[in-house]
């Protein structure tokens, strides 16, 4: 089995991506510098990001290197501090053993007290008006370029309330006393001088990565963005974002009211002063990582493991001038166990890599061809156990079916295998290279992806004769458990649970739950969302998942097409009618 973490060993050739970070970073004339590693779910942002720390450990220069999580503190009230608090946290370590710097960085720790405070005033605020903040925290940062003593606000003259600023002030407790003026544009500019001396101080660059935003709410994602402004064009800094950068141009309007799409690029643009972009991986990168992943899993000694790895990344570098590393180069010279068997393994990788980069349902996406690759395990550990003579060639090629094809393809296909006693003739048809697909005996189930089904109907082992009852029945013992949804990203489990609880025809939760998903887990979702619609006993246009559907449908065509699909056999009613009358633009 393969962990879901991020990677320190490069199976992709990222080393590449991240010692241009590294050059960028060493630059000291480029100090400040916020560097943003873009790309969608699962393309091995992270795995970048630690590549990168590890190119920086090889310096001369020695660095102070922060790594925040972002994700870890999703959901606190207080996260909108948390960047802030790690990083001092982690300098106050570093300076530990000397009094002087200890000192400098204990008093940058009280600033960033006295801003988080800022922040709740804000807040409390508002919710003494019952107003909301309209971004008042970000404008407490704002103020950081160009603060200035002149502008001074009485703690007594926001309490207006006894019994909300009772809680603020128990929240504020040994920060701010009643009768002192509290200055925030001034205690931003100390904030600032603080940060800067203690740099100075310690006579060596700071370097915070940051990741994970993609799975953060707008807000947090938003307010985590905020944070670093306070530190943007200070001296000896880098920030190093791992973000998707559709999906914080989506979140800036909920953080930032009435924002546009120029605007939401302008932020962007703004906060990050080199974007680095995750390339899509091809087709050499899919077999190159799934043949390290293979040789992982294999136990592979070390010397020969980095060879291989070695090779491979080597192959990938001169793609442009010269065609891929054999697999019979690959192995050559590598003192092997089992060398034969590893051999034709690697050749597997070589033929699934094209349908893995090129099916819009995987994508080539590190972390989906990962979870398949786990999917795959499960269940041959289960045949195992079930003395089901079956190989995991036959498996992975039947789990990549249902990845890419959908449930109710899936299940067309079991049902087919079923009907047929496990020779179903409509795969030695599909698989006969000498003939072509006849549309008019294709099951409707399979006509939304003909190219899919040609380059899976060539696939190794071919299924032409073989009996594959066993391999169906042990598919569909997965599928209720999830087969689908294990390899869904958290984000689309998200997305699953909350279109099912949706009772109304919009709802801002499922906006912001869809723009949290990328678009190639949507066609897994509405599987997902339709198997729960199946066990409904009495439809009614307000049972739950109803309007779920209904709003991926008009969000993703090829959703569309699978929810009218299942809606069409629904009972008749003339609410469902309607709904079916508007997906397909004839209201």
């Amino acid at each position: 089995m393969w962990s879901d973490k991020e990677s320190k060993i490069d199976f992709l050739n990222f080393n590449e991506i991240a010692e241009s970070i590294k050059d960028l970073i060493i630059e000291r004339e480029l100090m400040p510098i916020s560097i943003g590693v873009f790309g969608d779910w699962g393309a091995g942002k992270s795995t970048i990001l630690e590549l990168t720390a590890k190119a920086l450990e090889k310096e001369e220069q020695d660095y102070i290197q922060i790594h925040f999580d972002a994700w870890t503190f999703q959901g606190y009230d207080d996260a909108k501090a948390a960047l802030l608090e790690t990083i001092a946290t982690q300098l106050v370590e570093t300076a530990k053993d000397d009094e002087a710097l200890l000192a400098k960085a204990l008093d940058f720790a009280k600033r960033i007290d006295k801003v988080r405070f800022m922040g709740l005033m804000a807040e409390g605020a508002a919710a003494i008006s019952g107003m909301p903040t309209f971004g008042a925290i970000q404008n407490f940062f704002g103020w950081a370029s160009d603060s200035s003593e002149d502008e001074e606000l009485e703690f007594e003259d926001i309490q207006k309330d006894g019994k909300e600023i009772g809680k603020l002030g128990k929240k504020a407790n040994g920060l701010v006393r009643a009768k002192k003026k509290f200055s925030p544009p001034k205690e931003i500019h100390e904030f600032r001088k603080s940060y800067i001396s203690l740099l100075e101080a310690f006579n060596k660059p700071v370097i915070v990565y940051v990741d994970n935003l993609d799975r953060c709410s707008p807000v947090n994602t938003i307010s985590t963005l905020e944070a670093i402004r306070l530190f943007l064009f200070l001296p000896n800094t880098a920030f190093v974002v791992a973000a998707d950068p559709d999906m914080i141009r989506l979140a800036i309007p909920h953080f930032h009211k009435g924002a546009s799409t120029r605007h939401q690029t302008d932020y962007l643009d703004k906060l990050i002063q080199i974007p680095v972009h995750v390339p899509k991986p091809g087709m050499s990168e899919v077999r190159a990582y799934l043949t390290m992943l293979i040789a992982q899993d294999r136990g592979v000694p070390q010397e020969a493991f980095e060879q291989l790895r070695v090779r491979l990344e080597r192959s990938l570098r001169l793609a442009w001038k010269q065609e891929q590393i054999s697999v019979d180069n690959l192995l050559e010279g590598c003192d092997l166990p089992d060398k034969a068997e590893l051999r034709e393994e690697f050749k597997v990788a070589e033929q699934l890599a094209q349908i893995m980069a090129e099916s819009a349902n995987i994508n080539g996406n590190p972390r989906i061809v990962k979870r398949l690759l786990n999917q795959v395990r499960m269940r041959k550990k289960t045949a195992n156990r079930r003395g089901m003579q079956l190989d995991e060639r036959t498996i992975t090629k039947l789990v990549i079916f249902e990845r890419c094809m959908g449930l109710q393809a899936t299940k067309k296909l079991y049902e087919l295998i079923d009907a047929e006693k496990g020779k179903p003739s409509f795969i030695a048809v599909m698989e006969n290279s000498e003939s072509e697909f006849d549309l008019d005996t294709l099951p409707e189930e399979w006509k939304h992806d003909l190219s899919f089904l040609d380059k899976w109907s060539r696939l190794k082992p071919k299924f032409s004769g073989i009996d594959l009852t066993a391999a169906a029945y042990l598919s569909r013992q997965n599928i209720p458990m999830g087969s689908v949804n294990s390899v869904m990203s958290g984000a689309a489990q998200r997305l699953l649970e909350g279109l099912i609880k949706q009772k109304t025809r919009t709802s801002n939760a499922t906006s912001s739950l869809l723009e949290s998903t990328i678009s190639e887990e949507y066609v897994s979702v509405m599987d997902g969302l339709i198997e729960h619609l199946r066990q409904l006993e009495d439809w009614q246009v307000k049972s739950p998942g109803i309007y779920g559907g209904f709003t991926l449908a008009q969000h993703d065509d090829k959703c569309k097409e699978i929810f009218l699909a299942f809606v069409k056999k629904a009972p008749k009613k003339r609410w469902l009618t309607s709904m079916i009358n508007e997906l397909e633009g004839t209201k």
